[in-house]
């Protein structure tokens, strides 16, 4: 009977916060300032890898690879999300909402085993700093990294076998923006295997990074038990406080919104939880990253100095 009242769709509504007229224009300027905060900050710790020598490491190449992913990510999400607070007509076209659908998957997945690649690296780093270099070589590194790209792109095909399935009204998204398991019922064919496939993989895509990170934090627990020095012990966890505080915020964040009681579950409350992993999180990174990390600090004085040092003799030039 679903599939008799199949038909073709161009546009479907995008709820959005729209059930909240009065609060359009307040989020619109919060998450402009957020966006532009996110994107300015990853893509500073872009270029401070990219043009100090001293960031040029296993770690930041790594850090690099989660600061590009933020910017993707929230671009995938927020000007949209923007543009509808500003129109009448809160609207997203079916073949964006498809490609929305399968990206912020592809990229939710790929951050899994990124922050998996690295937990390993901290791993290496702490219990086998001799060998560090040779372990994480360049090669290794480029390996690692395309691997975790790789992994969130096989992870995330399920949504590939929805693109023939019909939709049924009402065409109407109930959420901030796309995603996989908002999509599933708004088709009119049996989504069963979908579901299932989804449910396998998701559970896979999720728990394997999560055990590997366990894995390498227990191990570098075990070692940095063993340190003598206390200095040194104080070291090695400062090291690994960064990574731990983005893991714990992403994790975090999925478990509230997933495990949560029924009881406490609201559709307003879930879109307020997705808008903080999809937007905020990412704006958060860079930040937890570098506010006490020495390393960025003294890169960004270097690179500051030398692009000062650059403008004295323009400058010069012009006086005379």
């Amino acid at each position: 009977m679903r599939l008799a009242n199949a038909s073709v769709v161009s546009e479907l509504v995008l709820v959005g916060f729209s059930n909240h007229p009065q609060a359009e224009l307040p989020l619109f300027l919060l998450l402009s300032l957020v966006y532009l905060t996110c994107c300015f900050g990853n893509t500073a710790v872009v270029t401070l890898v990219v043009l100090d020598v001293s960031l040029q490491s296993p770690m930041y190449f790594f850090l690099c690879h989660l600061a590009l992913l933020n910017v993707f990510f929230s671009t995938l999400v927020v000007p949209k999300m923007l543009f509808n607070f500003l129109t009448s007509r809160k609207v997203i076209s079916y073949a964006f909402c498809l490609a929305q659908t399968y990206l912020t998957l592809f990229l939710e997945c790929t951050e899994c085993f990124l922050l998996a690649v690295m937990a390993l690296d901290r791993y290496v780093a702490i219990c086998h700093p001799l060998r560090y270099l040779l372990l994480l070589s360049w090669p290794a590194c480029v390996a690692l990294a395309l691997g975790a790209w790789a992994l969130g792109f096989f992870a995330s095909v399920v949504p590939l076998s929805c693109i023939i399935l019909p939709l049924c009204g009402p065409y109407v998204v109930d959420y901030i923006f796309c995603e996989l398991p908002i999509l599933l019922h708004l088709f009119c064919a049996d989504t069963t295997l979908q579901e299932a496939m989804m449910a396998v993989g998701g559970a896979g895509t999720v728990m394997v990074p999560f055990l590997l990170i366990l894995l390498s934090y227990l191990r570098i627990l075990l070692a940095v038990m063993r340190m003598d020095s206390s200095e040194g012990r104080k070291r090695a966890f400062s090291t690994c406080t960064s990574h731990l505080t983005v893991v714990t915020i992403y994790y975090g964040t999925g478990l509230i919104r997933y495990l949560r009681p029924k009881s406490l579950y609201s559709a307003e409350g879930d879109k307020l939880i997705s808008l903080f992993y999809a937007v905020i999180n990412p704006m958060l990174n860079p930040f937890i990253y570098s506010l006490r990390n020495k390393e960025v600090q003294g890169a960004l004085g270097r690179v500051i100095g030398r692009y000062r040092a650059a403008r004295k003799p323009q400058a010069a030039l012009l006086r005379r």
